[in-house]
């Protein structure tokens, strides 16, 4: 548990923009997750071939703990750690869990190696020979790893980060200043392109909340989109907060806006952030956190997977934190999403690693799905993410950028595709299972002893 505090402490600091209480409740709320985990490793450790099964211990942590409580929280997994190594393809064969298994091997060998050379229990080089052998092994096999062939037309992408105003603006104010930020750079883009100074776009994406005014219910917001979107000329994304239909509430939208027809198909987000985008149990944390007064509108989730037809491209669209869940990434792709894209909004937190850290996971989403991958942000970072994880452009925090990169869009599935959430499940079980029967052992060990004494 000591060691997940410290883990968490540093990986979780962004929270502190939000408020440092934030930070210091959910990075030992998190902790708590290690502390299970720490008894079963000292339990299996006993036993033969203890490497594997502590590794198949964290496959399972990371399952629990990408789900419970409120849908979990994925963060600071160790697949997330492996965008670009020779570990990075074993998502490809068994998704992020895996990847989150070989990683764990690797380092359970290099503990087992480091314990016994500390204790003096090396008799023999067979030991760290074999344990470093395994290292090694492991490294080797994943380089080799081979991914699937891009097998798609080839489109020409523009991501357009817009920027967000220099602090201080009223709420009202902010909406309506990030929403002219990227029409603007809309427009910009299509004066570019008249210019020949860019090739004209197949497709257009705007990240998260660049309209953070409904479109549906407020003309202005939605004609401001319409004349950027005609100007560009090219099928847009755009990414909106839009109204239910009895206006109590509130969904988070990917809209796929035609210049010829206006605002047609959209994803609602599946995966609301907890206590960020809505209030559980609001009537009674409200009375205790003042804070989530402002939110003032809880989001729903949607149902469906952000399949949509824009232009020649079927995109997989996931919006911001989506992006570290399995789940939702897996069911864009494997519905029909031949480029996954990812909308996102860092503003809140673009002074910190977290933009870094969701590149890192989109990275890593890439070679899992072979697949490129877009990244939009509203401040960054944005980025044009080949399928095998190497970012060909990307943005600068805080700037106004427009990235237009050719791209090969495939229906190709990975291994890690086809078997969905069966390796993760195998770990998990196989892991809790050898934990259960050191538990046994050593409870029947110790009943021994003291019937002998």
């Amino acid at each position: 548990m000591l060691c997940g505090g410290a883990f968490f402490g540093v990986l979780l600091f962004w929270l502190h923009v939000i408020g440092p209480d934030a930070w210091l409740v959910l990075a030992p709320v998190e902790a708590l997750y290690f502390a299970p985990l720490g008894a079963a490793v000292a339990a299996v450790g006993r036993l033969r071939a203890a490497p594997v099964w502590v590794a198949c211990l964290w496959v399972a942590e990371e399952a629990v703990r990408s789900r419970l409580p409120l849908g979990g929280f994925t963060w600071g997994r160790l697949a997330f750690s492996q965008s670009a190594s020779p570990f990075t393809r074993y998502a490809a064969v068994g998704g992020a869990p895996l990847l989150t298994f070989a990683v764990a091997l690797a380092g359970a060998l290099l503990a087992t190696l480091a314990v016994g050379i500390g204790a003096g229990r090396m008799r023999s080089a067979a030991v760290p020979v074999a344990a470093a052998g395994g290292v090694i092994g492991l490294a080797v096999i994943g380089l080799a790893i081979p991914l699937p062939q891009a097998n798609g037309r080839t489109a020409t992408v523009a991501v357009v980060q817009g920027n967000v105003p220099r602090l201080g603006l009223d709420f009202l104010g902010q909406r309506a200043a990030v929403l002219h930020n990227h029409v603007r750079a809309v427009h910009r883009l299509a004066a570019l392109v008249r210019a020949g100074r860019l090739p004209r776009p197949d497709v257009v994406i705007l990240p998260e909340n660049s309209s953070d005014i409904d479109p549906y219910q407020d003309p202005a917001a939605y004609a401001l989109i319409n004349s950027a979107v005609r100007d560009v000329g090219a099928p847009t994304l755009v990414g909106a907060m839009t109204f239910t239909s009895d206006g109590k509430h509130l969904e988070n939208r990917g809209i796929v806006w035609s210049p010829q027809t206006g605002a047609g198909a959209s994803y609602v987000k599946r995966h609301p952030v907890p206590l960020g985008e809505y209030v559980p149990l609001r009537p009674l944390l409200t009375k205790f956190i003042a804070r989530f007064d402002l939110v003032p509108y809880d989001q729903v989730a949607g149902h469906r997977p952000g399949v949509l037809r824009l232009g020649p491209v079927t995109i997989g669209d996931v919006i911001c934190f989506e992006v570290s869940y399995d789940a939702i990434v897996a069911d864009a792709v494997t519905n029909g999403g031949r480029a996954i894209v990812v909308q996102t909004n860092n503003a809140d937190f673009g002074r910190t690693d977290q933009p870094a850290q969701q590149l890192a996971i989109a990275r890593l989403r890439a070679v899992e799905h072979a697949r490129p991958v877009l990244v939009a942000a509203t401040s960054g970072i944005s980025a044009v993410i080949t399928p095998d994880g190497r970012v060909l452009t990307r943005s600068g925090n805080f700037t106004q950028a427009i990235l237009v990169h050719q791209v090969r869009t495939s229906a190709a599935l990975t291994l890690a595709d086809r078997l969905g959430e069966v390796p993760e499940w195998i770990l998990s079980v196989t892991g809790t299972g050898a934990a259960g029967l050191a538990i046994l052992w050593l409870a029947r060990d110790h009943s021994s002893r003291r019937k002998e004494s």
